[in-house]
């Protein structure tokens, strides 16, 4: 993944950095969204029983590893990315969710986006072979194909299989995790981008997608991290989507408490400004 397109974090703040026992303390709410366990010694070591292949020293895995995710929570994205790399399927979620963050908000030339996200997929279905039974290997699946599906056009993302790819990964996360808010407005998203694709008829019986559904899994998302930007733009999102202009009130007032979040990392921190400019 070339270095050149890296583009520095913005927004940088002391509240950001994580050490210590900073990143153990913050960390229900950081990953309230995502599920995602803390990466201590007992839980890497439960890992590598299982899967021994993957490394033999758990407390020096569970150091890196929870390295790599306080330079994701600083902004420090390059850096979070080649450290979960190094990890392999270990840090897997904490290389695709910081590549894709930036990517996304700090990564202008599209087809250089679209290489990421590729390389992303990949990253994600390697994790997916040799950890089937954490969460994030699935979401992260999802994540990772429903960027790329964004990135490219309609066309080749349903020859690709991409749509039902994503759903697939989606509603295994939240079998396997019920509470996992970030899966529950992929797939509102998904229903929404589906019927606005294709139309409601079409999306329902080619895809399984409706309205309905796309509606009810924001707003689910939005009672389980109400304090979370991204859950109220991509809620705002949705609406556009399903009602365009209809809802323009709701879809401003969405952003507007997403862009007054006091954003608890460099993730959120994008997210807010991404919904300020959305209302200024």
């Amino acid at each position: 993944m070339a270095k050149k397109n890296w583009a520095v974090f913005p927004h940088k703040d002391k509240a950001f950095d994580l050490a210590g026992d900073k990143l153990a303390k913050a960390w229900p709410k950081l990953h309230a969204g995502d599920q995602e366990p803390f990466p201590d010694q007992a839980h890497i070591t439960a890992l590598l029983e299982t899967h021994p292949k993957l490394g033999k020293d758990a407390a020096a895995i569970a150091a890196q590893l929870q390295e790599a995710w306080r330079c994701f929570h600083r902004g420090d994205f390059q850096q979070a990315y080649e450290s979960g790399v190094a990890l392999k399927a270990l840090g897997a979620s904490v290389a695709i969710k910081a590549a894709g963050i930036h990517a996304t908000h700090l990564l202008d030339d599209e087809a250089a986006r679209t290489a990421r996200y590729e390389d992303l997929v990949r990253l994600a279905d390697e994790a997916l072979v040799a950890l089937p039974g954490e969460v994030n290997s699935h979401y992260r699946r999802a994540y990772a194909m429903g960027r790329l599906s964004q990135s490219i056009s309609i066309a080749k993302a349903l020859a690709q299989g991409l749509a039902g790819k994503v759903r697939e990964s989606l509603v295994t996360t939240l079998k396997m995790a019920p509470k996992h808010a970030e899966a529950m407005t992929a797939l509102g998203l998904y229903h929404a981008e589906i019927v606005d694709k294709v139309g409601g008829m079409l999306a329902k019986l080619t895809y399984g997608a409706n309205a309905a559904d796309a509606e009810k899994h924001l707003k689910a998302a939005l009672k389980l991290t109400p304090d979370s930007p991204i859950a109220w733009i991509e809620y705002g999102n949705g609406l556009l989507l399903l009602h365009g202009d209809k809802c323009e009130d709701e879809v401003a007032e969405a952003y507007d408490k997403a862009a007054r979040i006091k954003p608890k990392d460099a993730m959120e921190a994008l997210d807010m400004a991404w919904a300020k400019a959305q209302i200024e």
